[in-house]
């Protein structure tokens, strides 16, 4: 029991998602576990190699929506628990509609890192609520920071000199959410670019822009809030519409 404890003590430390399958009911290896990561790997057994499969695919579903359930396999019963740690939000760009996205996100539980190379964007006087600012050049900052499913990216500075490289760092890892602002023509140019540097379409198609949900906002507050409601919309797979228009669950 205590290696188990162990286990998960230094995984929650780690700030990864993960999940915990315990065989909860069946005939036999009651209590087993099997710790699961959304790269596909796995630790432990829950004693049958096909059971093991069967679960790691559903925990892959499950992680992906931040979700817990008990699933039956058969007479097997196991319970897939998701541990997720508090979403972060990386703001590519100190400028102006990121201080409120900054605020919102906070309140909504988000550890926020701001980004930005240019000193007198990146303070705390600006950024009072964020967790971190990082003085740096988005594409010398992205790879030294752990990005996984738990991972919200905003880009926010329009402008190809950090637009471009910091896309381009980020094509080789795999956050939950990418947005970048800009005209649907800025966003043409930068992905054609990108495709020229060998960037695939694959990573390109994953990019929210123009970023933000169709509200009509035009202050950097309304603008922010647009974009925080898409990050909501994307963590729970939702497509953000009316919910006059959404049928029952």
């Amino acid at each position: 029991m205590s290696e188990f404890l162990n286990r998960i003590s230094d995984n929650l430390r780690a700030e990864k998602i993960f999940a915990v399958a315990t065989r909860i009911g069946g005939n036999e290896n009651v209590g087993a576990h099997l710790f699961i990561y959304p790269d596909g790997s796995w630790e432990n057994t829950l004693g049958d190699a096909n059971l093991d499969a069967e679960v790691l695919r559903d925990a892959l579903e499950l992680m992906a929506n931040e979700r817990s359930e008990t699933r039956a396999y058969g007479d097997t019963q196991v319970f897939i628990e998701t541990y997720a740690p508090p979403p972060r939000l990386l703001i590519v760009g100190g400028v102006h509609t990121a201080i409120p996205l900054a605020q919102y996100a906070k309140i909504l539980g988000f550890r926020v890192i701001v980004i930005d190379g240019r000193g007198r964007f990146a303070t705390r006087e600006r950024f009072p609520h964020a967790d971190e600012l990082l003085v740096e050049w988005p594409d010398d900052a992205i790879p030294h920071l752990p990005i996984d499913a738990s991972t919200y990216v905003v880009i926010l500075t329009h402008d190809p000199k950090f637009d471009i490289p910091t896309l381009k760092a980020l094509s080789t890892t795999k956050p939950r959410y990418i947005g970048a602002m800009g005209s649907r023509e800025t966003r043409r140019q930068h992905m054609d670019e990108l495709r020229a540097q060998g960037v695939p379409d694959e990573f390109l198609n994953t990019v929210y822009g123009p970023v933000g949900l169709d509200l009509g906002g035009r202050s950097p507050e309304e603008m922010a809030l647009a974009i925080i409601a898409q990050i909501v919309a994307v963590r729970y797979h939702r497509a953000g519409g009316h919910l006059m228009h959404v049928a029952a669950d």
